[in-house]
């Protein structure tokens, strides 16, 4: 072992420890490793934070610039519109089939089709909803036919009858709906007249369809009270039905007429209320030809004395004569 004699110490200094500089390398090595060891320990909640900044860095950026990222956006938009248009993407043909009672020209406004309107980005939805929102339109699909054309079919409502309330004839559907204005075009179809009458149609309807001797005759169909019916004939007669029976009682009334013609009888109302009862009355030539038989069979049981006539039957037979 070498030994440092007295000399070696000659030119020491006493100095503090801790002014001593630390080596910048050392510096670095510590901040390393607690980076290392903060992002093994910590590295979700660094990860998430780190996220959150540049969200809130890129919100702040886009509010501070909207009105110029708004205006780039559109520029964008129209530019690429004009662009897909050109290629042919823009809706040039619309082909509607399907529709009768509905005016192509409602169904066109239903659609609501614009000059930017492209076939990649037409709402769809939105123009199904407007168009089944037509009263005269039951379903509607809506294709697209790439590059620029729709074609739109329409599945219509069904109309049933005619309905006459308050003046105002309209047709209506199997669930008593109106679908448009009588015009006239619809003479075929069974008018039914009141109210309610609409609603509770169908059935009727198609009881009497089983009775073509019946209905080839028949005016209209008269809700009473929305509780029963009342046929209505061209020549005046009137059938009053029953609010229950109501199949009997049309069945009897195409018995009497097969057998005895009864609908084409002097008759202005037939009564069936009450069911198992007929009541007639009869129209001004069967009252007159009623009363000249009543006062002949009464003078032939009292003998021919005018005497024993009534007053009511004198003037049944003036009126008659």
């Amino acid at each position: 072992m070498q030994q440092v004699g007295a000399e070696g110490f000659a030119d020491a200094q006493l100095v503090d420890p801790r002014k001593l500089p630390i080596p910048l390398q050392t510096i670095t090595r510590g901040a390393q490793l607690s980076v290392a060891r903060a992002w093994i320990l910590h590295r979700k909640l660094i990860v998430r934070g780190a996220l959150a900044l540049a969200v809130c860095v890129a919100g702040i950026t886009a509010y501070e610039m909207r009105d110029k990222l708004a205006t780039v956006g559109a520029s964008g938009v129209a530019l690429g519109r004009h662009e897909l248009a050109r290629m042919g993407f823009g809706i040039g043909k619309i082909d509607i089939t399907g529709q009768s009672l509905t005016a192509e020209a409602d169904i066109l406004k239903a659609l609501a089709i614009t000059s930017d309107d492209l076939t990649l980005t037409f709402n769809v939805d939105a123009a199904l909803s407007r168009i089944e929102a037509i009263p005269t339109v039951k379903s509607a699909t809506i294709r697209r036919v790439y590059p620029g054309e729709l074609s739109v079919t329409v599945v219509e409502k069904v109309p049933m009858a005619r309905w006459r309330i308050g003046g105002v004839t309209q047709v209506v559907d199997e669930d008593g709906s109106p679908i448009v204005a009588d015009d006239g075009s619809f003479r075929a179809l069974p008018l039914v007249v009141g109210e309610g009458a609409a609603d509770d149609a169908k059935q009727m309807i198609q009881l009497l369809d089983k009775y073509p001797a019946i209905t080839s005759s028949l005016a209209a169909l008269s809700r009473i009270g929305e509780r029963r019916w009342d046929l209505i004939f061209y020549s005046g007669l009137r059938v009053e039905l029953p609010e229950s029976g109501v199949a009997q009682a049309v069945d009897q009334l195409a018995m009497y007429q097969q057998q005895d013609r009864l609908l084409d009888r002097d008759v202005t109302i037939i009564d069936m209320r009450v069911p198992g009862m007929l009541a007639l009355t009869p129209g001004d030539l069967a009252a007159q030809a009623w009363a000249s038989f009543k006062k002949q069979n009464t003078h032939a049981a009292k003998g021919g004395d005018a005497e024993y006539e009534t007053a009511a039957e004198r003037a049944a037979g003036s009126k008659a004569q």
